[in-house]
């Protein structure tokens, strides 16, 4: 199991979470990789959360590689800046976009070194 899919496995198991309380709106995450696109699905209402497969439409989609996947499910990347620099495009609602990166683990949360994946930066 790699570390994007622990993440969403922990997201479908906590199943609300307070800092999305007045958020709704459904997020699609596809990641790139060797085996092909895996697509997350997020449907988000005030705070309750619903994880899955879907590949159908929502209203952010957000596409990035599996390296960079992983190192923000571990909190070695951050999110904002993973999409100034182009490794995170978001099609859709930026602000959803922006709120959902809440739920990934910081680099203290995670404990992560200051020169983890992304180099540094973030």
């Amino acid at each position: 199991m790699t570390s994007a899919d622990a993440f969403f496995d922990q997201l479908s198991a906590m199943g609300y979470d307070t800092r999305l309380g007045k958020v709704c709106g459904s997020v699609r995450i596809d990641i790139r990789g060797d085996g092909g696109l895996r697509h997350w699905r997020l449907d988000i209402d005030r705070g309750h959360l619903r994880v899955s497969h879907d590949a159908g439409p929502a209203s952010t989609v957000i596409t990035t590689s599996e390296r960079t996947a992983e190192a923000m499910a571990a909190g070695g990347m951050n999110g904002l800046a993973a999409i100034a620099r182009g490794e995170i495009l978001v099609d859709g609602d930026l602000a959803l976009a922006l709120r959902i990166g809440r739920l990934f683990p910081s680099r203290a949360e995670a404990g992560a070194r200051p020169d983890g994946p992304d180099g540094g930066a973030g």
